[in-house]
């Protein structure tokens, strides 16, 4: 299932709504952190919120169960790459079921006021056993560009974290959570090529994921063997029966039966198996910000965050 963020009009606050392929379409509310927030990570069941008034704080909760953390406040300033707005250029969550401990990483290339970058990739990461924020701080020769959907897939396999890059030179850029080292993993043979082609980093089944999205097909790769970077072709989905809404859809979520995508005002629902399409809600106002822009995927959980 996945969690979006509505706004119907510009006057009104924004609500949550919860997508799920059974259930349908539910509400979604965070009312019990007690702040305006703004969803940036999500993972095994736990959501990463940062406060909108007031920017460096961050909350981890499991919206099923109301239960927070509000996580305490580092001492280094906000790494971005637009310094001074206060806000991490990457945001992750990391959630790892077996321990019951999580991770929330806070990166980008440090800027110092009226220069350019001068290469240094900062990281921050929280560590939930141990109550504290760890800081390493790298060089990176290349300057890593980000685009919204790179910032919301931010996916967590392996003890480690990974973010498409969104440069021309696409790859996939990995964090390792045992060892704090960023290393570089290469994307399936062929992907990047032709022109028009929009690339995507999802979760399946506990494996990386990578969807490429053309005008006429959507194919999926799976990364079935992690150590070797062995990518495997699983899907080929024709769009022809939503060509329309192709220019601005948006793969959110997969599993193996199902695939959520999202557009400006819809949520759409691919059924792998019989291989038909279905529309799980639209907006019927006139103003609405991109459905895609805040659309996060999720899963039910009772893994707590104190």
């Amino acid at each position: 299932m996945l969690v979006v963020e509505v706004s119907e009009s510009p006057q009104l606050k924004s609500s949550l709504i919860c997508v799920d392929s059974r259930l349908g379409v539910s509400e979604f509310s965070l009312n019990f952190l007690k702040d305006r927030v703004r969803i940036r990570a999500s993972c095994n069941g736990l959501l990463c919120c940062s406060s909108i008034p007031d920017r460096g704080v961050y909350y981890v909760c499991n919206p099923m169960t109301g239960d927070y953390k509000i996580l305490p406040r580092s001492r280094e300033r906000t790494v971005t790459r637009f310094h001074p707005d206060g806000e991490a250029a990457l945001v992750g969550l990391a959630c790892n079921l077996s321990t019951q401990k999580f991770n929330v990483v806070l990166a980008g290339h440090h800027r110092a006021f009226g220069h350019r970058p001068d290469g240094t990739f900062v990281c921050l990461v929280f560590d939930s056993e141990s109550n504290k924020w760890r800081r390493f701080v790298s060089f990176q020769h290349d300057q890593f560009l980000f685009s919204q959907m790179n910032k919301n897939q931010v996916v967590f396999v392996n003890r480690a974290l990974h973010w498409l890059t969104g440069s021309s030179g696409s790859c996939v850029l990995v964090l390792d959570l045992d060892c704090d080292v960023w290393r570089r993993m290469s994307l399936p043979n062929h992907v990047s090529e032709g022109s028009g082609n929009r690339i995507y980093l999802l979760e399946l089944d506990g494996c990386l994921s990578v969807i490429r999205i053309s005008d006429s097909w959507m194919n999926i790769w799976v990364l079935k063997r992690y150590e070797k970077e062995e990518w495997s072709l699983v899907d080929r989905v024709s769009l022809r029966c939503i060509r329309g809404l192709v220019p601005g859809i948006f793969p959110i979520c997969l599993s193996g039966e199902f695939v959520f995508l999202a557009t400006h005002k819809h949520v759409l629902l691919y059924h792998r198996k019989s291989r038909v399409w279905r529309e799980m809600y639209s907006v019927k106002n006139s103003y609405t910000l991109p459905l895609w822009f805040s659309a996060h995927a999720f899963r039910s959980t009772i893994f707590t965050c104190r």
